[in-house]
Formats: structure tokens, sequence, C-alpha cells
């Protein structure tokens, strides 16, 4: 059962909201899949993520060929994953707007440098894991439910169809 409302989409930024990093996963050629860390910029969430990258990265290609891309985002007891369509976009107004200091540690060329690209995944569908509290009171909800015979309390999840 998927969700489609503005309330879910809304969870879904909730969730995401100062996480740092994803592991944005692409397919290659041979159909393996591959994945890296990427840093998340920070923008209002409306369903899409924007990732820097240099333009001879060779995943790249992967995007060209099979667009289809996941994102795992999460920490603690809080988890995404974002299956979206990817691409390249190399839009100076845009690096501009999302330019800043993290990425130019990694990026000194600066946005209006050719060889420093956007990769835009647009999102079709998020499932997210929210556990209550921390890892504490996960492991409580397990113990708990050992001695009670019942299932544990393992929080909210859900998937949502993005907008």
């Amino acid at each position: 059962m998927t969700t489609d409302s503005p309330e879910a989409t809304r969870k879904v930024a909730e969730l995401i909201k100062g996480q740092k990093f994803g592991f944005l996963t692409t397919t290659m050629p041979d159909g393996r899949l591959t994945s890296r860390p990427m840093a998340l910029q920070e923008v209002e969430f409306d369903g899409d993520l924007w990732f820097f990258a240099e333009h001879d990265a060779p995943w790249l290609a992967h995007i060209t060929t099979s667009p289809q891309v996941n994102v795992g985002i999460g920490s603690g007891g809080t988890w995404v994953s974002l299956t979206g369509t990817a691409r390249v976009v190399t839009d100076v107004g845009k690096k501009k707007d999302l330019w800043n200091s993290g990425v130019e540690a990694w990026l000194p060329q600066g946005p209006e440098d050719p060889s420093v690209v956007l990769v835009k995944v647009d999102g079709d569908t998020a499932e997210y894991w929210d556990s209550p509290g921390n890892r504490l009171a996960t492991a409580l909800s397990f113990v708990k439910a050992k001695a009670t015979g019942s299932q544990p309390s393992t929080g909210e999840k859900d998937v949502v169809d993005l907008p």
C-alpha cells in the first residue's frame, strides 16, 4: 500500500531534513548495482534530491544508460529509501543557488566551471521507517516483545508516492 498525500510527502521531508549524506545507487552496464556516499544539498524537499559531482566521474555514465536510481538516507532509528530517475544538470544558475562551503571543499574550481555538474533525482517513491526514541528504546521494544510473545513496536513505516 502506498500513500499519496501532501502530508506523507511532508513526513518524508521531515525525516530527510538535517541528513548530510545519502547512498546513491546506480546500475552498471553489466546490470550490477553500485553505491557511493553523496552529500545531500539542503533544499526544500519536494520529492527531488540534488547532488554535486565532477563531470568525468565514471558513475555518471550509469545514469545515462540506466537513469533509475535509489538513494538510501538514514541514521539512528530513521531510514528513507527513495527511488527515482536521475539526470545530470549543468545549469550554472542552479549550481550557484546550491553552492556552499562544503561543496567548495570538494570542488574548489567553483560552480561556473563546466567540470562541476549537478545530479537531480526526481523522486518517484520513498519508503521510510521511523522508530520512536533511540536505539535503547528500540532494544527495549524487542525485549518486551520477546517477554510477552508479541511483535516488537518498531515505529512507523510507509511507502509514499512523491509528487
